[in-house]
C-alpha cells in the first residue's frame, strides 16, 4: 500500500496531476490542508472528479466533508486523536458504524457507508500501545524527511508491533526497500512524488519498488 500526502499549499497545478496519480493506480489520498478553510476544502474536492473521491481521506472537517461527499474517509492526527481523551473510541465508532448524517435532498444517493479511518503516531510505544483500533496507522520519521530538511529520520522497526503500519518520513523508490525491511506494511509519500521534476513517473517508481521489496 502506498499513500500520497497532499502538499500543504495548492499549485495552479496539483488537481490536474493528482488525476493523473489517481488514473496511475493511487488509491490512498490524504487530504491535508491545514490552514485552508471548509469552504477551501470543499472547492478543492469539487474540482476532483467524483469517481475518485473513494480514494480520499480527509484530515479536516470530518463530519462536514463526509456528509457532502462520499469519501474513503477520514485521518486522524497525532494532536487531534489526543485531544479526544477518553472519547476517542465513541469518535472512531461515530464514522465506523455509518452514522453520519445524511444532509442532501431526499431522493439522492446515501453517503452513509462505513468510512475508513487512519492516525498518526511519533513513537512506536504510543502506537502500540494504542486500544483502539484503526485501519491502518503512520508512523514517522522513518528517514529524513524529503519535504522538511530539518526532519531527520529515526529508522523505526516496527516488525514487532502487530498492527498495518505505514511509514512516512524520506520515502522514495530508493528507500522502500528499507522501510520494507523495518517491519512496515504501507508508505506514505509527499515531497518523495510532489518534489519530483515529474511526479507521475516518481509515482511509478515507488509502485515498482513497492512490488518488488514485498515479495
Amino acid at each position: 500500500m502506498i499513500l500520497l500526502i497532499s502538499p500543504e499549499q495548492t499549485s495552479d497545478t496539483e488537481i490536474k496531476t493528482l488525476h493523473k496519480l489517481f488514473e496511475a493506480g493511487l488509491t490512498h489520498f490524504h487530504f491535508r490542508k491545514p490552514t485552508a478553510s471548509l469552504e477551501d476544502h470543499i472547492a478543492y474536492l469539487n474540482q476532483v472528479d467524483s469517481q475518485y473521491h473513494k480514494h480520499i481521506m480527509t484530515h479536516n472537517f470530518h463530519q462536514e466533508l463526509c456528509d457532502l461527499f462520499d469519501l474513503k474517509g477520514i485521518h486522524l492526527e497525532e494532536a487531534k486523536w489526543r485531544a479526544q481523551g477518553a472519547n476517542l473510541q465513541g469518535y472512531v465508532s461515530a464514522f465506523a458504524k455509518s452514522s453520519l448524517r445524511d444532509s442532501r435532498p431526499e431522493g439522492e444517493q446515501s453517503f452513509k457507508a462505513k468510512k475508513a479511518i487512519s492516525s498518526s503516531y511519533h513513537e512506536p510505544e504510543d502506537l502500540a500501545a494504542q486500544t483502539v483500533q484503526f485501519e491502518y496507522t503512520i508512523l514517522s520519521p522513518v528517514f529524513a524527511a524529503i519535504s522538511k530538511s530539518t526532519m531527520q529520520g529515526r529508522g523505526f522497526d516496527v516488525g514487532h508491533i502487530n498492527k498495518f503500519i505505514v511509514g512516512m518520513g524520506g520515502i522514495n523508490a530508493q528507500t522502500i526497500p528499507a522501510a520494507i525491511a523495518l517491519g512496515f506494511q504501507g508508505v506514505g509519500a509527499l515531497g518523495g512524488v510532489w518534489n519530483a521534476k515529474d511526479p507521475i513517473r516518481a509515482f511509478n517508481e515507488m509502485k515498482d519498488a513497492f512490488a518488488k521489496a514485498s515479495l
